[in-house]
């Protein structure tokens, strides 16, 4: 199990950044592997924080891995900033439009995950960017963040 441990931080730092290993899996972790003994879902007390894809090898956050990673790392970082009128929305589950987006870390790309918060900082869901900081800035039409769970 350490090894496991040792390779979703790992994974996580190369992702995310350094430090979100440690800040997502504690020693508690415990994994739900695939038959051939992949590691698939990461959970600890009882709440899943991620899920390892097959497809790509990265991660994919749960809210509760959203939280995680919103305490651990400062304002702006990984973070696309909505507008506070559409944060109900948000909050639901609702995909992100570009035309809502008012600040983004200028180091998302597509394809990142990352968290969606409101102007206020307040985390409202994870999800999967569909366009690059700039293009989300730049573009009024389109989605701009498939989210994947939100917090309500």
């Amino acid at each position: 199990m350490a090894d496991n441990l040792r390779i979703v931080r790992v994974i996580a730092d190369y992702q995310f950044g350094h430090g979100a290993g440690l800040a997502l899996f504690p020693e508690t972790c415990e994994f739900l592997l695939s038959k051939n003994g992949k590691i698939r879902q990461i959970i600890d007390g009882g709440k899943r924080i991620a899920t390892l894809k097959a497809d790509t090898g990265l991660l994919s956050l749960s809210i509760e891995g959203a939280r995680r990673l919103h305490a651990a790392f400062p304002f702006p970082k990984l973070r696309v900033v909505v507008a506070n009128e559409v944060s109900e929305f948000i909050a639901e589950g609702k995909s992100v439009f570009a035309k809502h987006v008012v600040a983004v870390d200028e180091k998302i790309r597509a394809n990142d995950e990352i968290l969606v918060v409101n102007e206020k900082d307040e985390l409202l869901a994870t999800g999967k960017a569909l366009l690059s900081a700039f293009e989300m800035l730049k573009l009024k039409r389109g989605v701009a963040v498939k989210v994947r769970q939100g917090i309500r």
